[in-house]
């Protein structure tokens, strides 16, 4: 960069002329002076790298002069707007378009300029950028490192070469000594010659003697140079070489593997489906087809160039320069970035492209290629993902296996820095493609599509089956009894719940799914959540004692129909518990946002992601947390590192709650700290907000008020001050006394003030539209603003009376309105001495208790104006919301520790002895009471234990009298108890890897002994026969039961089965397979290939992900997950903080897990097959098969 400039004045006036005339960009802008706040209006021209302003368009001399060289020009920040009056003037400013150009030099001050336009402003961003030859400056620093690497090479050979002419110095030298000695030794050997002469007669012993002492020599000689070889094969740094060369050669494997798949890719699909593009009646365009393989073509031509080089290097072995290769190879990786951001838009054309039957017929041909091997073409697309990741791995293994001082270690270095900073961009426009996978592999399992899983935001929470109740007029329940045969088959149905959206299906016998003609797709936003019936309804009373309270409503309030009620019976109460937390909490989020929208829609036109996101803070890197790009289920980005102060902090954040945060901190909370400071930061939050809560964590919830009002209202003795006054939390909960009876939203909306206050009251009102309110009950003085339902298009202003405060009753959760609107009851202004509310404190009242009554005691008009009393009713929604989360889905932490239990137990019922505590939260906090203190005996599911000894007291069954399904349905119940009985915390730090496992994860380690158990009966089984055509009968039913346990989902079952028939003692037996039937020996391949380890259990995966729950999943495959991520990265960073990224992804393989859990199977326990599949006496040790096996059929003589 030039750090000074010498011009005259005549210089300056012809480069001032020539940008008049020819300048880059010419136009008014508005330049801020010294002072504060003015702003003048100047005449810009810019002209090469250097900016001139005029005091007006025809000024021929210029005011002032900028060199842009090396500056920087980034967007600016609107300064607040003090003193701007209403109307025009405020939308003015906010059309305005700020941008800073900051300069390299020291004591340079900004130079801060705006214009009226947008558009305009972003080209004058742009022309500044490129007028400080940025991108020259970036190039020359690329240059000057490879000159500087180039520079250190030739240092290195000179160096080199000094060392060789000194060797060769040094070798004349001793070559002049050795001649000057073989002189003297010659003229010593002409001397001694007349004395050889006489001793040519010497004593043959004498020989003998010297020959055995010249062959010592030699041989101690060899055996040195031996021990040097020895010594140096042994040495650290010989195992370093070959294990660095071991890793390259298994990098140009891996580097021919995946050129193979790039060659796959473009050759069995991009060209094939160019040429479709081109026929007459093409089945996909051309658009398409390069928005699906964007990049595809480039990245195999990439790769097969650097694969070439590999092979090259691998030709001049044992030396491998590798450095130069990926100094080529790194200028060209940005394309992965453009196929990274491009890779969901490209999975959504092709889900799109498959509603053509001509195209999905044409893309099944293709797949059908032996060359795709069974994969599909999404597959293919997802290969160029890991590849950056890949590297980086490689390239660590290098580097810990290569020498400081090796020649190409800084460049290996270099390439690994660049790699990881493209795969940090690549990992946060990457996160959110398994969600997109899982979305789409739900709509091609659909008949009919469903359009809204193409949205990207949608994400996927939980998936399984209830039981749909019929129901008839009026919302009466029909009287159907749960063990009914024809509810459980008629009414069962497959749901899948998404942060929007609940989608209800039936299953045909083809497997295929169809989506409910009325009610398939639900809205969560039209849907009110009733967990338990309220025992003052008949009919849900009527309904509780039918389902054993297994069953939870759905009331749906369409704008354009009428309004409909969904009833769905869980299998169990801990499914019922887990399906209305999630969906309560969907409905939450769903529910803020939508209010937080209607508070802003008014006032500052903000919408909610948009004021998030506008706030630095809320996202903003600190010490003691890291954030990353990618945004969670609230829009805000998810946090990468934090110490444990500050997630517990996030956990209570009064302003959001995130679905994904609250699952991921649950299930990972022991790794970084303990259950008991979790629930004593909840209690201080409770009880003392105003000291818990973090000053960063309230101050967005107020504007600075002009309006003292509220302030003096609050005193020392205030009853507002202690913990008497809190919030409902926005729970799904049952319905009160009257069933006809919702909740609505008032907010003030002062006409005459900058900022509405809010003005949290209920009024009763019907059901139906038609509505009735008490002819006694009048506004108040200060009338609300109604926040209601209403036509977009309905204008005037109608009168709504207040119902009387005694009257109200809350009822169930509502769900927000798709048009709302303000309208003033009784035709009144709003009183404009309310104190000023921020759109945050909006947020918090509407958050905290949307829709919940008022308590009596307190006027409302006193409550808004309460700060400490919108912070106590938003503190107390936080605790009871995670409360209820952590009792309903994370029970285990209760049972297996007690204390906990009884702390929560004692935290609740403090909270209902609160003399003034609010219907609704006390309804709420008594749910969550009573379903930590229930007893574990309604637990339905069966345990091993208890199977067990039901079977102690039993005869004993043969294998030749069970059938092929009572042994796979057995199997299968068997497998699922075991797995469904491993506590999630188990799954946290490896303890299955300790050598105290047993004691850290029995469950598992019992899973594991049953897994070897069952392998062993089959094999023990099929082996008691003697003749060749009973074990081949055997190895058939066997295979049987594996296949009905594959159609059971119980994958576990079928490698219990394979596993045994592939062990050494059965595989060799070749006269019995040579009876089995090609049949099954084709069922066989085909079970194996399902479960087989290739590619981490690829096709194990993707039938996991295209099955509904029961299942029964192989729990290897998710432990060798858990310990890829445990030992791939560290749980805290070196600066101490929480690795959170870690923690989700551990959360996202424990939920699988669970969910897998969670979902029992609807089989009936048979004693006697359970007693013949747990009888130990039935089974052989290994070595005993292997002599029996060698006995039936012994080796064959060499």
């Amino acid at each position: 960069m030039q750090k000074s400039v010498r011009y005259n004045e005549g210089h300056a006036l012809y480069l001032a002329f020539l940008a008049r005339k020819e300048g880059t960009k010419r136009g008014f802008l508005s330049k801020k002076a010294a002072e504060a706040s003015r702003w003048h209006e100047k005449w810009f021209a810019l002209y090469q790298n250097v900016l001139f302003y005029f005091e007006g368009e025809q000024s021929g001399r210029p005011a002032g002069m900028y060199l842009l060289e090396g500056c920087s020009c980034e967007r600016a920040p609107a300064p607040p707007r003090t003193g701007v009056g209403p109307g025009g003037s405020r939308e003015a400013l906010d059309k305005q378009y700020y941008f800073t150009v900051l300069f390299g030099h020291e004591g340079q001050k900004p130079l801060e300029l705006r214009c009226e336009e947008e558009q305009d402003g972003k080209e004058w961003m742009e022309a500044i950028h490129q007028a400080s030859y940025a991108d020259i400056l970036i190039e020359r620093e690329v240059l000057m490192q490879k000159y500087i690497h180039l520079v250190q090479i030739v240092e290195t050979e000179k160096i080199a070469a000094n060392q060789l002419r000194h060797q060769l110095e040094d070798q004349d030298t001793e070559i002049e000594r050795l001649k000057s000695e073989i002189i003297a030794l010659n003229k010593t050997k002409e001397r001694m010659r007349p004395y050889q002469s006489n001793q040519e007669d010497e004593d043959p012993d004498i020989k003998k003697i010297k020959k055995v002492q010249s062959f010592m020599r030699g041989w101690l000689c060899r055996r040195k140079w031996k021990t040097i070889v020895q010594d140096y094969i042994c040495s650290p740094h010989a195992e370093s070489m070959r294990k660095r060369n071991q890793i390259v050669f298994t990098m140009v494997e891996a580097e021919s593997e995946y050129v193979h798949q790039l060659y796959v890719l473009v050759n069995g699909f991009l060209r094939p489906l160019r040429m479709a593009a081109s026929s007459k009646k093409p089945p996909i365009s051309h658009d398409d087809v390069s928005s699906i393989f964007l990049n595809s073509e480039t990245i195999m031509f990439l790769h097969e160039i650097f694969h070439q080089g590999l092979k090259a290097r691998i030709a001049n072995w044992p030396t491998l320069i590798l450095a130069d290769l990926f100094d080529i190879l790194l200028p060209m990786l940005n394309i992965y970035q453009e196929f990274v951001r491009n890779h969901q838009y490209s999975l959504q054309v092709l889900a799109n492209c498959k509603q053509n039957r001509d195209f999905d017929k044409l893309l099944k041909q293709y797949e059908a290629n032996p060359a795709c091997e069974g994969r599909m073409l999404e597959t293919f697309l997802t290969y160029p993902m890991f590849q950056i990741p890949r590297y980086i791995i490689t390239l660590h293994e290098l580097l810990a296996h290569t020498p400081h001082e090796h020649v190409e270690r800084k460049s290996l270095e270099f390439a690994k820095s660049k790699l990881e900073e493209l795969s940090r961009i690549m990992h946060d426009e990457v996160s959110d493609t398994e969600n997109i996978r899982k979305n789409l592999a739900i709509e091609r399992m659909i008949v009919e599509g469903c359009d809204i899983l193409l949205d990207t935001s949608q994400t996927f929470i939980r998936q399984g089956s209830l039981i749909q109740v019929p129901s008839v007029e009026k919302g009466k329940l029909s009287k159907v009894r749960l063990g009914s045969l024809s509810l459980k088959k008629e009414g069962e149905r497959q749901c899948f719940l998404f942060t929007k959206h609940f989608l209800i299906c039936t299953r045909s016998s083809g497997g295929k799914l169809h989506l409910l003609k009325t009610g398939g797709v639900l809205s969560l936003i039209e849907c009110t959540l009733v967990e338990e019936p309220d025992a003052s309804d008949d009919d849900s009373k009527g309904s509780g004692q039918v389902f054993g309270h297994l069953d939870f409503k759905l009331v749906v309030e369409p704008p354009d129909a009428a309004p409909f009620t969904v009833v769905l019976l869980a299998p169990s109460r801990q499914e019922k518990a887990a399906w209305t937390s999630d969906i309560s909490q969907c409905v939450d989020n769903i529910r803020c946002n939508g209010l937080m929208t209607i508070v802003f829609e008014e006032n500052s036109k903000v919408t909610v992601p948009h004021m998030i996101k506008s706030d630095a803070r809320l996202h903003k890197d600190d010490t003691d947390i890291c954030f990353s790009k990618t945004l969670n289920s609230c829009k805000v980005p998810q946090i990468r590192y934090a110490s444990v102060e500050r997630l517990l902090e996030r956990l209570t954040d009064l302003r959001f709650l995130s679905i994904d945060f609250l699952n991921t901190f649950l299930h990972t909370y022991r790794i970084f700290t303990t259950a008991a400071m979790v629930l004593a930061k909840l209690s201080d939050i409770y009880k003392r907000p105003f000291t818990s809560i973090p000053v960063r964590s309230l101050e967005l919830f107020f504007a600075t008020s002009q309006n003292n009002r509220g302030e003096h209202l609050v005193d020392g003795k205030s009853p507002r001050l202690c913990r008497k006054l809190s919030s409902p939390p926005p729970l799904a909960v049952s319905r009160t006394s009257s069933p006809v009876r919702a909740r609505k939203l008032s907010l003030t909306s002062p006409l005459n003030s900058r900022i509405g206050a809010l003005d949290l009251s209920t009024a009763s009102a019907a059901s139906s539209p038609p509505v009735t309110h008490s002819p006694a009950a009048s506004p108040p003085p200060h009338t609300a603003a109604v926040l209601e339902s209403a036509p977009m298009d309905r204008a005037g202003v109608e009168s709504s009376p207040a119902a009387d405060v005694t009257e109200l009753s809350p009822c169930r959760s509502p769900s927000t309105p798709r048009h709302l609107r303000y309208r003033q009851p009784g035709g009144q202004m709003a009183d404009s001495s309310h104190c000023s509310v921020s759109p945050a404190s909006a947020f918090a009242i509407a958050t905290a208790a949307a829709g919940h009554g008022s308590p009596p005691g307190f006027n409302n008009t006193d409550r808004i104006c309460d700060k400490e009393f919108i912070i106590r009713r938003t503190a107390t929604n936080r605790v009871l919301n995670v409360l209820r989360h952590w009792v309903s889905k994370h029970a285990q932490d209760f049972e297996l520790n007690n204390e906990l239990k009884m702390n929560v137990l004692n935290l609740l019922e403090e909270v209902l002895r609160d003399p003034d505590l609010l219907p609704q939260e006390r309804k709420a906090t008594a749910n969550i009471l009573r379903a930590l203190s229930q007893d574990d005996q309604d637990d339905i599911h069966l345990k091993l234990e208890d199977i067990i000894q039901l079977t102690d007291c039993l005869k004993a069954e043969c294998f030749e009298t069970l059938s092929a399904m009572e042994l796979a349905e057995q199997i299968t119940l068997l497998d699922h108890i075991i797995f469904r009985s491993i506590p999630y915390e188990e799954f946290l730090g490896q303890g299955w890897m300790k050598p105290d496992k047993n004691e850290r994860t029995p469950y598992i380690m019992k899973t594991s002994q049953h897994f070897n158990d069952m392998s062993n009966l089959v094999a023990s089984q099929i082996m008691n026969y003697a003749d060749v055509s009973s074990r081949a009968s055997a190895i058939e039913k066997w295979v049987a039961v594996a296949d009905i346990c594959r159609c059971l989902h119980n994958y576990n079952g079928v490698l219990e089965i394979t596993s045994a028939l592939n062990r050494s003692a059965i595989y060799r037996l070749k006269k019995t397979w040579a009876k089995v039937s090609k049949q099954t020996k084709a069922l066989m391949d085909k079970l194996q290939k399902t479960v087989s380890s290739e590619g981490r259990f690829k096709n194990l995966r993707e039938a996991l992900k295209n099955c509904n729950p029961p299942a029964v999943p192989y729990l290897g495959m998710y432990l060798t997950d858990l310990a890829f991520i445990e030992e791939g990265t560290p749980n805290f960073t070196e600066e101490g903080l929480v690795n959170f990224s870690k923690m989700r992804m551990i959360s996202h393989i424990v939920r699988e897990i669970r969910q897998f859990q969670q979902t029992a199977y609807r089989i009936d326990h048979q004693p006697k097959v359970t007693q013949y599949l747990l009888d130990k006496a039935l089974i052989i040790d290994e070595d005993t098969l292997y002599d029996l096996s060698l006995k039936i059929e012994p080796r064959l003589p060499a």
